[in-house]
């Protein structure tokens, strides 16, 4: 398994979304809330250089944004 870290606020419906994917599919994620947390705020905008949420770390792979297929890809869900 890959691991997956998701950036995240706790108002963002996208964020949300990946969320309930991940644990649909049994998927093993670590989620850090950037509007509390300025380590991973800082983290978060080192690997993409905004403050977009969702941002879904895969191994080092970034997906900015809930791109189902992407992160089924990454994560690999079949």
């Amino acid at each position: 398994m890959p691991r997956i870290i998701i950036y995240s606020t706790p108002g963002c419906v996208f964020c949300k979304m990946a969320r309930e994917f991940l644990k649909s599919k049994n998927v093993p994620f670590e989620e850090k809330d950037v509007s509390n947390d300025m380590k991973a705020q800082e983290e978060m905008i080192k690997k993409t250089g905004q403050l977009a949420v969702p941002v879904i770390d895969v191994d080092g792979k970034i997906i900015v944004g809930f791109d189902k297929a992407r992160l089924a890809e990454l994560a690999g869900i079949k």
